[in-house]
């Protein structure tokens, strides 16, 4: 746990520095999960279930507390047998019966336990359903960052290949290309623009899924910071994933609870205790006494009160109790199998992560390479194309071989984070006090279980429930504009021929 604290403490002070650099004015990875932290419905429903599910402490341990009741009638015999002597016109009674429980065959100790694991196991479900937001508020962040870049790539393509396309339409013009040449351009344009139709579509669905997520939308976001502590090998990640993974630890603590359960079942063909007392008031409202000098008068009121022990003992209940525990049981049987598939799911997502994080980052290596081979070449097709020893044919292939290179790399960047993030939910640091986040008082989940755990007053209640999490009804439809990208590599015309550069390079047609 120290080890932990410290690598959290490392964690904050990496956080940190790189967005205390940050610009005011972009949107910061820790701002966005800050938000969906205070604000998403997903978190603040689950947080509901389980305030919800303290309140079986103190439900289970009402079944071994003292019960009193009071009850009252009012009775008009309105016709009474002819043979009765005792029988009254009318009476009033008032009963109070207690009865306290001493021995219930240890079902109410094992429903207290039951109880009390549940909880631990929604902590851990809470801590859980924070880390998959977390996770989706990643991906979301960085979907944006990477369709945004995929935008402006093809938005600037688009550009660039319309300036070629006048390019080849002029030389067209003079006789120095013929029209396939200038087909060509025109079927690389037509393509582009599909392209970037497209990357715009997928945009705006990245923009709106982020608002679904973080509740806003998203402004200029801000590169994310470098994930820290990430481990060497996927064998180090699964051993500290099966320690620390939150829905790991929830399933053990149901099938904990599964347990006491069976003790529960168990308990209702044992001997029940209680010690009860009662006291009660008769009041025949007047109607008692007689005014013939009858011997037989009775008292208008009458008062008793009796204590005593009762014992239940079940002798023949029709085969329930023993259906009930073999029920237990075999809900408990499910729940040590459901740690099992639990615990090859989360070593499965801890492996997957680590292997897709590893093989993202060498695309990204591979992709940098590319991109500034692609550079190169696209240079040297134009330098040779001015010379005569390539055709636009050969430029527009560069170029495309250049944006398909870019796209890769942008593409990677954002699965190796992703990845990397998903890598770190799994292995259960993924979390609000993991990752330090800033946004106001971090949500204590013991907090509401102190508070209700001993209570045992009948009358109460929190009150009217009121949203916690904002609604996106009055968000603006999200679009495609992004911020223009300017590779002056790309700006260049395709043919640099002196004679043809005026015609060629026309910025009033972009």
């Amino acid at each position: 746990m120290m080890l932990r604290t410290a690598r959290c403490r490392r964690l904050l002070a990496s956080v940190a520095l790189i967005y205390i650099a940050a610009p005011a004015s972009a949107e910061t990875l820790r701002e966005a999960l800050a938000k969906a932290y205070t604000t998403n419905p997903i978190i603040t429903g689950q947080r509901a279930t389980l305030r919800a599910t303290d309140e079986n402490v103190p439900i289970a341990r009402a079944a071994g507390l003292p019960s009193a009741n009071a009850t009252g009638d009012y009775t008009e015999f309105v016709v009474t047998a002819a043979n009765s002597f005792i029988a009254l016109p009318r009476q009033a009674v008032a009963r109070a019966n207690v009865s306290v429980p001493l021995y219930q065959g240890g079902q109410v100790r094992n429903s207290v336990a039951a109880a009390k694991t549940r909880v631990e196991a929604g902590r851990a479900t809470l801590r859980g359903t924070e880390a998959d937001l977390f996770t989706n508020v990643v991906a979301a962040y960085m979907d944006v960052i990477r369709d945004e870049a995929i935008v402006g790539l093809n938005t600037q393509n688009v550009r660039v290949l319309d300036v070629n396309l006048q390019a080849s339409r002029d030389r067209f013009q003079v006789g120095d290309l013929t029209r396939t040449d200038v087909a060509q351009s025109e079927a690389r344009l037509a393509l582009a623009r599909a392209q970037l139709q497209s990357a715009e579509a997928q945009l705006i669905s990245s923009r709106e899924n982020y608002i679904r997520y973080v509740g806003t939308p998203a402004g200029t976001l801000e590169t994310p910071p470098t994930l820290p502590h990430l481990p060497d090998s996927p064998a180090s990640a699964v051993t500290v994933a099966i320690e620390n993974n939150p829905v790991l630890i929830a399933a053990a603590k149901e099938r904990d609870a599964t347990r006491y359960d069976v003790g529960v079942a168990r308990a209702s063909r044992l001997p029940q205790i209680s010690a009860v007392g009662g006291a009660s008031y008769t009041n025949y409202l007047g109607s008692a006494s007689t005014t013939d000098g009858s011997i037989n008068t009775f008292p208008n009121v009458n008062k008793a009160v009796q204590a005593g022990l009762s014992l239940t003992l079940p002798l023949f209940q029709g085969g329930r109790p023993a259906a009930q525990v073999r029920q237990a049981e075999a809900f408990q049987s499910r729940a040590i199998e459901n740690v099992t598939a639990t615990e090859r799911n989360v070593i499965s997502q801890a492996r997957s992560a680590f292997a897709v994080w590893r093989s993202s980052e060498q695309v990204i290596q591979s992709s940098e390479t590319a991109v500034n081979a692609n550079k190169l070449s696209l240079e040297g097709v134009r330098a040779e194309n001015s010379v005569g020893t390539r055709t636009i044919l050969d430029i527009l292939n560069a170029e495309q071989e250049l944006l398909n290179s870019q796209v890769t790399l942008v593409t990677a960047r954002r699965d190796a984070y992703v990845a990397g993030f998903a890598l770190l939910a799994a292995m259960g640091q993924a979390e609000a006090r993991d990752l330090g986040l800033d946004g106001g008082v971090l949500y204590d989940p013991v907090a509401n279980y102190q508070r209700v755990r001993h209570k045992i007053w009948d009358f109460g209640g929190d009150g009217e429930p009121v949203p916690v999490a904002t609604s996106t009804a009055q968000s603006p439809a999200q679009d495609a504009r992004v911020a223009p990208q300017r590779d002056p590599l790309l700006d260049t015309p395709v043919d640099r021929n002196p004679a043809l550069t005026t015609g060629m390079a026309a910025p009033s047609r972009q």
